[in-house]
């Protein structure tokens, strides 16, 4: 189909979520279609269609989807059951696992790649509760204070 015609097998429009520039999400993050990042996410991200983290974009946890676009900065594992690009403003601390991979020069990855098929797993029931919210808070106000130094 042509770009920007596209329909979700329902007959409605993809569903693309935004997480804007200044916003803090504490806690898991879960849709079927695509999630932007241009904040900070402190938790695990699964997007059923995509996710894309823009340059100053960061997520401070996993993320689990199809397809994946990085431009920013993920501490934690990337799972990608179709195509992750990593792009060459990003930052990757934490293992890749992907069926396909484009790493761009001068990115930054730091951990362990994977290549071949990958199990996304199921994300978490509704209701369910990151377990030390407070740890979180502290890993992000340490990403985000080295993130500011290194600038």
């Amino acid at each position: 189909m042509a770009r920007g015609k596209e329909r979700e097998e329902n007959g409605a429009p993809p569903t693309i979520s935004i997480i804007g520039p200044g916003m803090h999400v504490y806690g898991d993050c879960v849709t079927d279609g695509t999630l932007r990042i241009e904040g900070t996410v402190t938790g695990t991200v699964y997007a059923g269609k995509a996710v894309v983290i823009g340059q100053d974009g960061m997520v401070v946890g996993d993320v689990r989807t199809q397809d994946g676009i990085i431009s920013g900065r993920v501490i934690g594992t990337v799972m990608a059951a179709s195509r992750l690009e990593v792009q060459a403003t990003s930052r990757i601390e934490g293992d890749v696992h992907t069926r396909r991979l484009q790493l761009e020069e001068g990115a930054v990855l730091n951990g362990e790649v994977r290549m071949g098929e990958v199990q996304l797993g199921h994300p978490p029931a509704r209701g369910d509760e990151n377990e030390h919210p407070e740890e979180l808070a502290l890993q992000v106000a340490d990403a985000e204070l080295s993130r500011a130094l290194s600038r």
